[in-house]
């Protein structure tokens, strides 16, 4: 059986290393080689002084891996490719992709460069976009968010379910998985024809939706601290804000097969760019 890497991008930026120092502790925790990915169009024999050689790039991030976690099991490449398409490209033979939220030579005020965005978007594997602060990085808050939306073949073993199981089982952390719900607009306008309480229903029907989506794959990890919630609001606010106090925010990528270009709906976009924790975009064929 072949194993599959972690498969990381570097580039020389700081957000790369920070991803290096993510994916080093991942590889080690889930016993997995780490595979370290340079690409780039630009080769050539006249260096400018300030910008650094591939293979000095590779070289950096590979000391950065081994001083971060000494066991690591550590292989590095560099490719005459463009970034975007040598890492989609990996993802075919990868565990997962592990990127920096931003790169070298970003635009000031990008909040997550467009490697980062091509790649979350296009590849056939889990991405993580590695952002927040230590605390999250090094996976401080003892807890992983599952962002449980509209699930592919009814929810059943899903892709991101299981990512997140998986995860939390290696950390020997919390898994919180987490579905938003909106308050109906009736109810708010307080219509005479309105009986009951149809709040409290949609809060129900969002955690028996949650419970029907994990109960497979809960069976499969009984050992996890589970604990599943439904919170009012836009999935997008809710998201952000459970992002606060975890470690890891885990979310399915809904992936039309044959599709080709980007395929990120509007609470993908904002998670990848605004959370305060590492994302993993898992993707879900549909």
């Amino acid at each position: 059986m072949v194993e599959l890497p972690l498969v990381v991008g570097v580039d020389g930026s700081e957000a790369a290393l920070r991803a290096v120092d993510w994916a080093a502790d991942a590889a080690v925790r889930h016993g997995m080689p780490l595979r370290l990915l340079h690409a780039s169009t630009e080769w050539t024999d006249d260096w400018a002084e300030e910008e650094p050689r591939p293979d000095d790039v590779v070289a950096g991030a590979a000391e950065r891996a081994r001083q971060h976690a000494p066991d690591v099991r550590l292989t590095t490449d560099v490719l005459a490719e463009e970034p975007a398409d040598a890492l989609a490209h990996a993802g075919r033979n990868a565990f997962v992709l592990v990127v920096g939220a931003r790169g070298r030579g970003g635009i000031a005020g990008l909040l997550l460069g467009s490697v980062s965005l091509s790649v979350a978007g296009r590849a056939d594997c889990p991405v993580v976009v590695v952002r927040g602060g230590d605390t999250a990085r090094r996976g401080e808050h003892g807890r992983i968010v599952l962002g449980v939306g509209d699930l592919p073949e009814d929810g059943v073993d899903a892709p991101a379910a299981r990512f997140a199981f998986r995860e939390a089982t290696a950390r020997h952390c919390e898994l919180h998985a987490v579905r938003a719900w909106r308050r109906p607009v009736l109810q708010a306008q307080r219509h005479p024809l309105l009986q009951g309480n149809p709040s409290r229903a949609r809060e129900r029907e969002a955690l028996e939706y949650l419970d029907g989506a994990l109960r497979a794959t809960a069976r499969e990890h009984s050992g996890i601290d589970l604990r599943m919630r439904a919170v009012e609001g836009p999935a997008r606010a809710v998201l952000l804000e459970e992002s606060r106090g975890a470690d890891l925010l885990v979310i399915g990528a809904h992936r039309r097969r044959g599709h080709l270009g980007l395929q990120m709906g509007m609470v993908d976009h904002a998670l990848l760019h605004h959370a305060a924790c590492p994302v993993a975009l898992v993707p879900e064929h549909i």
